[in-house]
């Protein structure tokens, strides 16, 4: 079973080699961290890989990572309070090998459309070795205990790997719209 891990600084080192296997495989985006917004548009919410090398950066990460379960937190307008865990590697304690998050309720068009209330991310070294599907699976019950009925959870149409991850986690599928697919999962709330 994969580890479930509230974001640290522990992960610092492997974090940032995560980071630099996604940019190298040409995936734009790691933990959100390339999906904030630019600065100005957000002033204090914004990282970069490049920013994240210093270790002070990387804390004010962890903590809005963390923070961003309290409503009260800082985010963009319209972003959902969601909570994230990182994925360990099991065999290699603080290894950084994905995360998952778990928003807390779908209220902005673009979530209910596309972006669902599960966002996850296995670094592609990882890939390939039930990391994503363990972890969606753990996740739902905690989606139960917060009175989340249904999850939606999204794909790009072409990433066979995660359709199949939420298939086998109880992802009904429901329909193709904007380039993803959407399913629903039953938490048993």
């Amino acid at each position: 079973m994969v580890p479930l891990a509230t974001p640290h600084v522990r992960f610092h080192r492997s974090f940032l080699e995560a980071a630099d296997e996604f940019r190298a495989a040409g995936e734009a985006t790691y933990d959100g961290i390339v999906n904030w917004p630019a600065e100005g548009d957000f002033p204090g919410v914004v990282f970069t890989r490049e920013a994240l090398d210093d270790p002070a950066e990387f804390e004010r990460l962890v903590a809005n990572r963390v923070g961003d379960a309290d409503e009260a937190s800082l985010r963009p307008p319209g972003w959902s309070t969601a909570t994230y865990w990182w994925m360990e590697d099991p065999e290699r304690p603080d290894e950084y090998v994905g995360s998952i998050s778990l928003r807390h309720r779908i209220d902005h068009p673009l979530l209910a459309s596309i972006g669902g209330h599960i966002g996850y991310g296995v670094r592609p070294g990882a890939r390939r070795r039930g990391f994503a599907s363990d972890a969606l699976r753990q996740v739902i019950p905690i989606a139960a205990t917060r009175g989340i009925d249904r999850l939606l959870v999204t794909c790009d149409l072409d990433n066979t790997a995660s359709a199949r991850t939420i298939e086998a986690n109880g992802g009904r599928f429901e329909r193709e719209q904007s380039g993803k697919r959407r399913y629903w999962i039953e938490t048993g709330a």
